[in-house]
């Protein structure tokens, strides 16, 4: 996931806010790190400041891939080789991750500028994440409107988050500072985005884009791939009865058909027999009830509870 603050949103080229954040999830199978560079060259063509703050891989392999031209406006930030300061204090990042963080506002300047985290998921594990997020939302200065935000003050923030690694909590509240959230995934060896745009005073909307990332971290859109179709089945092969080789018979013959359709079910109350209930035949004994009240029945169908003594 790439945290972003006014970019245009990943990969599509769209229009953005000046304020806010965007995110990017990626994985193990669709890794993230080649879009952010992707984002950090565009930064870069544009004209823009791009600082990069990277933890997780070294200077040389994150700036591997990029002409002299993007490599000269990168500021790198190195927190790989001595992310504690243990070895060369002097040299070293001071104040740790969180400062190293901090000081990335003061040092944009003026002018649109671009900070690249790589990535989000170290930062979490040396952090608290309430830490992270005020330290986020200062850094891409949500805290101003729109309106107010000069040209000059227009900050970006990227960051891979690699959301596997995090439970529901984090990646929660990383979403919630996100203005975009790039989902990546894929299908047929073919990178898609899952692109979330949250606006201000807007509804979110929800955009897929398929995209393959050149050599020199160029993105190039693609349209969706077409699923392979299936090979067409032999009109030649002879069908399989599953019928065949049963223990049991599934069909009945026509003589059998015949006596079962015969059969009278005991269930079943014909009108032969609803007649020779109703209608006893001659000689055929008759039945009688013959009752005496006792002492202590009731008769009074009035009250019939009066013996209960309510």
């Amino acid at each position: 996931r790439a945290v972003s603050g006014r970019s245009p949103p990943p990969p599509a080229p769209t229009q953005g806010s000046p304020c806010g954040s965007a995110s990017s999830k990626d994985s193990v199978e669709w890794e993230g790190r080649s879009l952010l560079k992707a984002l950090v060259k565009k930064s870069a063509l544009c004209g823009e400041q791009v600082h990069v703050l990277g933890c997780e891989v070294s200077e040389e392999e994150f700036r591997e891939g990029f002409d002299s031209s993007i490599n000269n406006r990168l500021v790198y930030h190195d927190l790989f080789r001595d992310p504690l300061s243990w070895s060369k204090p002097g040299k070293a990042l001071p104040g740790g991750p969180l400062e190293a963080l901090r000081a990335l506002d003061k040092r944009t300047g003026s002018g649109p500028a671009t900070i690249a985290l790589d990535s989000l998921s170290w930062l979490l594990h040396h952090l608290p994440c309430p830490i992270l997020c005020q330290t986020l939302h200062a850094l891409s200065r949500q805290d101003s409107c729109p309106g107010d935000t000069l040209p000059g003050e227009q900050v970006r923030v990227l960051g891979l988050l690699h959301e596997e690694l995090h439970g529901p909590g984090p990646l929660g509240a990383l979403s919630s500072l996100a203005q975009t959230e790039v989902t990546l995934s894929g299908t047929m060896g073919q990178a898609s985005a899952h692109i979330l745009y949250r606006r201000p005073r807007q509804r979110p909307t929800l955009q897929t884009q398929w995209f393959s990332i050149l050599p020199d971290f160029s993105l190039e859109l693609q349209v969706e791939p077409l699923l392979e179709s299936q090979p067409p089945s032999d009109l030649h092969t002879p069908s399989v009865d599953p019928t065949t080789h049963l223990t049991f018979n599934l069909h009945l013959s026509k003589k059998e058909r015949e006596a079962k359709d015969s059969l009278t079910l005991p269930f079943q109350f014909s009108s032969e027999k609803q007649q020779a209930l109703l209608r006893p035949g001659l000689g055929q004994a008759t039945s009688h009830i013959f009752y005496e009240p006792d002492a202590y029945d009731d008769l009074d169908q009035e009250d019939p509870d009066d013996d209960l003594d309510v």
